[in-house]
């Protein structure tokens, strides 16, 4: 009941003007499960005359509702609770969303079917990536909002979503608490490239020297 709310304050900060679709990472779906329902309370109130369409993301690590989308898929029919099998969750980057038997997932396959909502997938790599390309732009990414961008990625890369559309990506945390995982991306730490790496630089506790750094980056960025 409370994180439907969601809904309401994301249409308010779009001054009501409806996204065709919302991302968000998936673990225990409680959050996808409460944004479905506050969109479909808002329709029943008259304040919407549409849902907009929810695309519940999970790391592949651990993906049990994804798999079973892709199982109903793969039969030509709708998502339904027998689609569904608990997975062992493997460890993820994404470690909030480490979930392999969900708790709401009931309501996570009602909130896709109410909404005509997609189940997307991102591995470690894609995830890290995603969310160095969205530091990059002067945002701090938890890794739960990078599995999400790098879903958001994928969608639109591959025309599910329209590079036009008005597209909402729920972040669900804030990279300061993931220290670790920017410091690992970021120092080439991982088992995976980083494709984004913004490696440390040494120097002398000399201004000047700090300085110079930066502009030389910033020449480097420019060419």
């Amino acid at each position: 009941e409370g994180q439907k709310t969601i809904a309401a304050e994301l249409l308010e900060q779009l001054d009501w003007r409806l996204p065709d679709w919302v991302l968000v990472p998936g673990g225990n779906l409680g959050n996808v499960s409460a944004i479905a329902k506050g969109f479909v309370e808002l329709r029943a109130l008259g304040l919407v005359d549409r849902l907009p369409r929810l695309v519940c993301c999970q790391a592949a690590q651990a993906n049990p509702l994804y798999r079973a989308f892709e199982r109903a898929r793969a039969a030509g029919r709708t998502i339904a609770e027998e689609d569904y099998a608990a997975v062992e969750a493997r460890t993820t980057q994404a470690s909030a969303i480490q979930i392999g038997a969900p708790v709401s997932l009931p309501k996570a396959i009602k909130a896709l079917v109410d909404t005509d909502g997609l189940v997307a997938q991102a591995t470690e790599a894609e995830l890290a990536d995603a969310a160095a390309r969205a530091d990059r732009c002067g945002l701090f990414t938890c890794p739960h909002t990078g599995v999400a961008l790098a879903c958001l990625e994928r969608l639109v890369g591959d025309g599910t979503i329209a590079k036009d559309a008005r597209v909402v990506v729920i972040s669900t945390a804030h990279g300061l608490k993931f220290s670790e995982f920017k410091t690992r991306y970021h120092q080439r730490q991982n088992d995976f490239p980083s494709a984004y790496a913004n490696e440390p630089v040494a120097m002398g506790a000399d201004p000047e020297e700090v300085v110079g750094a930066i502009h030389r980056l910033l020449d480097e960025t420019a060419s």
